[in-house]
This record gives structure tokens, C-alpha cells and sequence, in this order.
């Protein structure tokens, strides 16, 4: 049996991406394949390359995002994405979707365009990196001569590419929509932001149905997009989560044949 695994984007948040992998390798629940975009392109890609979850944890929580070697430069954006490549190259020595061993899709978004593209065979560091380019943070990724930004800007939850592949479908959601008072728009910025998530959201949650699991840990909505001195407490909610699913219903597990 084919198990797709949907990794949805939600920076910091992703942490909890590992957690429902740890939970799941427990109830011995192997997905073969992955999609994911944004920071789910980043978990995704080393699970599917055969990292350990600990090490995947390890590497959330020592990445050097905002270090100032990797300031841009005459690039639009304040953190130059491309120079994380040679941290991505140290996991995934062979820069190439084959060399993986799990089939893996990713989304990201043409910025002169305005496509989403899915990537899965070919170069694979600059598809992860030019996913999870967060827009107006990290710099646009030069992908064939083409420039991407961040995959969840036009689908934050790619269940597309694992519908004709996989018999189930497990997805993880982690970047529900937080409740909001109207006191909290301020400015002319925060609706934009707030307009943005809403859609975001609602083309996610029309894809739910898609799945046949899916794992959304609502605590989520505490914790923001660069939220890095909660790694470990978000990491437990996505294993917390997980686990209290599958322990409540029974016939999840053998649903997936196991």
C-alpha cells in the first residue's frame, strides 16, 4: 500500500511536522510518499532522504536563519537564500530528486508570473530553498532561470501530486487561522496579512477532504512564523497530536493496512 504524507508550510511551526512523523514511525506508519511546501518542503526533503526525525529536529533547531553572513545583498529580500545551500548539500549530498528515497513533490511559486510549479525530478536543493523563501524576508531562488518564492503562497497544502500515487492520504496542517478581534487591525498592514491568511486557509481546509487523516494541532495558533524559542514545545504538539489520534481510534491504524 502507497501512503502520501502532505507537509503544509507554517515557518517555525513546521517543528510539529517531526513530531507526527515520530508518532507515526511508533504506530509503525511508513509513508512511501511525500508532498510538502514551505517549511513542510524542508521537513519533507530530509525525511524523504532518509534522515532520522532526531536529526531533522536537530537541524530546525540550529539552522542559522537570521545570521548575518547570509544578509542579502542587491537582492530583494533581507536574508539571501541561496546561501543555505551548502547546509542542505551536507544532508543531502547528491542534489537530485532521484537520490532520494522516498518519492518527493514540491511546490513553489514563479514570481514573475505568478504559476505555481511543482517540482519532483531534477535539481533538488534550490526547489526546497525556493519553496520555503518566505516573500519579503528571504530573496527569490533562481530555479532554470526562473525566479520562485514560498510554495504556500498558491498552495499551502499540495495533496495534488499524491492523489494518483498513494491508496491513503495523511495530511498535516500547521497553520490554522487564528480568531482575531477586530481591535487587532491596526494598520493598513495587518488586514493585508490577516486577508492573506484567510485565503491561505480556506483553499487548505477545501482539501481536508482529500485525506484520510489529517492532523491539524489547533495550539498551534499560539506560536508565530519565526517563533524560534518553542521549537521543542511545538515539536511535542504535532507527536501529542498524532499519538492521541491514532490511540482514540483504533481503526485509523488499520485503515492503513498495518
Amino acid at each position: 500500500m502507497n501512503v502520501g504524507l502532505v507537509l503544509s508550510g507554517g515557518g517555525v511551526r513546521g517543528a510539529a511536522h517531526i513530531g507526527v512523523i515520530k508518532a507515526l514511525e511508533e504506530y509503525g506508519i511508513l509513508p512511501t510518499h511525500i508532498a510538502g511546501t514551505s517549511a513542510g518542503a524542508i521537513v519533507g526533503v530530509l525525511y524523504a532522504g532518509g534522515v532520522d526525525w532526531v536529526e531533522i529536529l536537530n537541524f530546525f533547531k540550529t539552522i542559522p536563519i537570521f545570521h548575518t553572513n547570509r544578509f542579502a545583498r542587491r537582492k530583494p529580500g533581507f536574508i539571501d537564500t541561496e546561501k543555505f545551500y551548502d547546509i542542505f548539500n551536507e544532508y543531502l549530498p547528491e542534489d537530485n530528486f532521484n537520490a532520494l528515497k522516498k518519492p518527493f513533490f514540491i511546490t513553489a511559486t514563479n514570481v514573475v508570473d505568478g504559476t505555481l510549479k511543482i517540482f519532483h525530478k531534477g535539481e533538488l536543493i534550490r526547489p526546497v530553498l525556493a519553496s520555503a523563501s518566505f516573500p519579503g524576508v528571504f530573496t527569490p531562488v533562481n530555479v532554470n532561470d526562473s525566479y520562485y518564492i514560498d510554495g504556500g503562497t498558491l498552495n499551502n497544502f499540495p495533496v495534488e501530486p499524491l492523489k494518483k500515487y498513494c491508496d491513503k492520504i495523511i495530511g498535516v496542517y500547521v497553520n490554522p487561522l487564528k480568531n482575531i478581534r477586530i481591535e487587532d487591525l491596526k494598520h493598513s498592514y495587518n488586514v493585508i496579512d490577516r486577508a492573506y491568511k484567510i485565503k491561505s486557509a480556506s483553499e487548505s481546509l477545501l482539501k481536508f477532504s482529500d485525506c484520510d487523516l489529517v492532523i491539524s494541532p489547533k495550539e498551534l495558533i499560539n506560536f508565530g512564523t519565526f517563533d524560534m524559542k518553542n521549537i521543542d514545545t511545538i515539536f511535542n504538539l504535532g507527536y501529542t497530536a498524532t499519538k492521541n489520534i491514532l490511540q482514540s481510534h483504533k481503526s485509523i491504524i488499520k485503515d492503513f493496512d498495518l
